[in-house]
Order: structure tokens, then C-alpha cells, then sequence
């Protein structure tokens, strides 16, 4: 499956080396253990593997013989045949937290989903490894998913995805069980309560990330019309508002981030997307005041950082412009609209290098992101969120 590990490599307990045994069958041992050293040594495991099994014959309780013969035959891979050896090492040496994540995955490719859910929950929390981890973690997650404990799925992907941000396997996991909690929740709220104003809110959040914008935009409207003071409503209306092309949604957009605000005063995401409204309108007093709003109630936000360095770019400040670019940069890297706009910036400084290295960044950034555009129109789904363009 996915375990990639060398079984080799795996064999985590040092065979003891006996210079003087006292007894015979000791002396047996030894020359078992050191025979199957050199078989390691030679990458010959399936000889090695025969030398454990001669040591367990003379000593049922070795732990070492035990733990490594379960080792190799789990990845030869005979699971049915190193469950008993790699379970009599955890019982024999509790903490061996290894021997006991592999024994946890034998058991479940053996259909001992009970025993292998129990012995992976013990090891999970303490394996140190990150890809003993990722592995032991996306066993577990299948063994909770077909229970059905999309809760506790959800958990282990959690730590998945900040060890693993980028793998496919962890990421693929990881959207299985929220897709399906997010409808099983979808699927509660309709039971309970189908008329009311967060079923139509979360209505029209799933059209809006099926890119559905009108029929979004009526659910919300709905909703508002059923709980007006809800928190979220119209900032949320309003993010909707903001995709559509329609003229007469358009000029609803200010309007409801306006009462989002005065809903929450505090916001500083609607401070920045208030500043992008006054930015489009060329109104750049009014720009400048809520990109500045914004980042002293949200300093680490990168829109922002970059909405406040468009608005200086705008107002020719150029070289004030430059630090809120390279921290936008450094907020969100993949972000082709500020390397684009870093480029602009060195090249009025006369820093022709930095620039061209910018505008590179931006065109290989611009070309991963109209191939992920392209996956999205495939899947009909509308990104959470889009760089809006671009106004020179």
C-alpha cells in the first residue's frame, strides 16, 4: 500500500551480541542473531527472517527475534503471519510504539479493523517519525471513516495536514471527510430546520462554491430577510455580490459591506474589501484609510499589506509601497498579483534585476493559476477565493 519504508532499515531493536554465553542454547542465540546481522547487512531478508524465526524456537519471549521477524514479514508483505510475532513484542515490551503502529496496520489489512483501530489510537500520539506518522494517520482515518466518525477523521487529518501540507494522499483524505461532514451537517440542518435562515445561508454558501452566484445571492437575500442581524450575513452577501457581473449587483456590493461593518466595527476584513471598492472607484483618501484600518486590526493579512501598497503605487509612492509588497510576499508567496506589482515597483526604483526576477515569479505563478482555473471550471466549483483583477 503506501508504505514505502525499507524493511531493512525498519528493524528498530539492536540484536544483543553474547561474547561468552554460559549455556548452549544461548551460544545458539548468538549465532542466530549474529548470522542474521550479516543477512541484514547483505540486504537479504527473507535469510534474516529465518534466523529470527530459529531464535523464537529456542526462546518464544526474545523480543528483539520477535519485534524484527514481525518487521520483515510485514514487509514482504505477509501481514496474517507478522500480526502474531509483532503483537507479542508490544505485549512483551510496552512502548515499542513503532512495532505497535505496524502491528496496528497488519491488523487492519487483515480485517481486524477493532484491534487495529485500538493499537494504532496507542501509537499514533507518540510516533516521532513524520512518515511512520503520515502512514499510521491515514490508516486510522480509513478505519473511522467506514465507522462513520467523521469527527475524529476530521482530527487526525487536521494533524496530517500541518505535517503533510502538501501531499496528495493527506490532502485527498482530508477533503473526503470534510465533503462528507460538511453534509452531513448540511443533511442535519435540513431535518431540523429546512425553512430557517442558516439553512439558506448554508444554501447559498454551497452555490457560491459551485460558482452558482445567482442563485447564491437569492438564498442569502432570503436569509436575510428571515434573521437580518445575523452575524455574517452580509459580509457574506456581499463576497457574492462582489463576483457577479451584473451591474445591479454591483452597486449593492459597497452597500453591504458598509452594514457588515457597522455590524462589526472590528472587522478588518471588510476594512480591506471596503478599500478595494474606494481602489476600483479611484477614490484613493478613502482607499488609504481602510487598508490602514485593516492592518492595524489585521497585520498579517495579505490583502491588505497589498490593497495599501496599490493605493500608494496609485498615488506614485512607489518606494513606500515596497515594504507592504514584500510582506504581502512573504504572507502569501503564491500570489501572482504582488510579485506582478513587486515588479512594477523595482523597476521605477531603477532595480532592473529584482524586476525581472518579480515578473518571472508572476508569469510562472499567472500559468499554475489559469491551469488551476481550468480544473475548477472542470469541477464546477468556484475557488474560495480569487485575486481580483488586476487595474493598472
Amino acid at each position: 500500500m503506501r508504505v514505502k519504508l525499507s524493511a531493512v532499515a525498519f528493524c528498530l531493536i539492536a540484536v544483543p551480541l553474547f561474547s561468552q554465553p554460559p549455556l548452549s542454547k544461548q551460544q545458539q542465540i548468538a549465532s542466530h542473531a549474529r548470522q542474521a546481522q550479516e543477512y541484514l547487512a547483505k540486504n537479504q531478508p527473507a535469510l534474516a527472517a529465518k534466523e529470527f524465526a530459529a531464535i523464537i524456537e529456542l526462546n518464544p519471549n526474545d523480543v528483539e527475534a520477535r519485534g524484527n521477524l514481525g518487521v520483515l514479514l510485514f514487509f514482504q508483505p505477509d501481514y496474517a503471519k507478522a500480526v502474531p510475532h509483532l503483537s507479542a513484542a508490544v505485549k512483551l515490551r510496552p512502548g515499542l510504539w513503532k512495532l505497535q503502529a505496524l502491528l496496528g496496520m497488519a491488523e487492519k489489512r487483515t480485517g481486524r479493523g477493532s484491534e487495529a483501530q485500538a493499537d494504532l489510537e496507542k501509537a499514533f500520539p507518540q510516533l516521532q517519525e513524520e512518515k511512520l506518522r503520515v502512514e499510521a494517520g491515514l490508516e486510522l482515518i480509513e478505519l473511522y471513516y467506514g465507522a462513520g466518525n467523521l469527527d475524529k477523521a476530521a482530527e487526525i487529518a487536521g494533524v496530517l495536514k500541518q505535517l503533510r501540507p502538501s501531499d496528495p494522499d493527506v490532502l485527498y483524505a482530508a477533503h473526503r471527510v470534510y465533503s462528507d461532514l460538511a453534509g452531513e451537517t448540511m443533511l442535519g440542518v435540513a431535518m431540523t430546520a429546512p425553512k430557517s435562515a442558516r439553512m439558506h445561508q448554508m444554501m447559498a454558501h454551497e452555490l457560491a462554491r459551485q460558482g452558482l452566484t445567482e442563485g447564491a445571492i437569492l438564498h442569502y437575500r432570503e436569509a436575510l430577510k428571515l434573521a437580518p442581524t445575523l452575524p455574517g450575513l452580509h459580509f457574506e452577501l456581499a463576497e457574492v455580490l462582489n463576483r457577479s457581473s451584473a451591474p445591479a449587483d454591483q452597486d449593492e456590493v459597497e452597500k453591504e459591506y458598509q452594514a457588515a461593518l457597522a455590524e462589526n466595527p472590528s472587522d478588518g476584513k471588510t476594512e480591506v474589501r471596503l478599500g478595494d471598492v474606494a481602489l476600483r472607484k479611484t477614490d484613493l483618501p478613502t482607499a488609504f484609510s481602510h487598508y490602514k484600518r485593516a492592518i492595524e486590526l489585521l497585520p498579517s493579512d495579505a490583502d491588505a499589506q497589498l490593497g495599501m501598497a496599490k493605493t500608494l503605487t496609485s498615488m506614485h509612492q512607489s518606494k513606500e509601497a515596497e515594504p507592504y509588497l514584500k510582506r504581502a510576499r512573504e504572507l502569501e508567496p503564491f500570489n501572482a498579483v504582488t510579485h506582478y506589482r513587486l515588479s512594477l515597483v523595482y523597476r521605477e526604483l531603477g532595480r532592473a534585476g529584482e524586476a525581472q526576477k518579480e515578473l518571472a515569479e508572476f508569469q510562472r505563478l499567472k500559468e499554475m493559476k489559469d491551469r488551476l482555473k481550468q480544473i475548477y471550471e472542470e469541477m464546477r466549483l468556484q475557488p474560495m477565493k480569487q485575486d481580483q483583477p488586476d487595474r493598472e
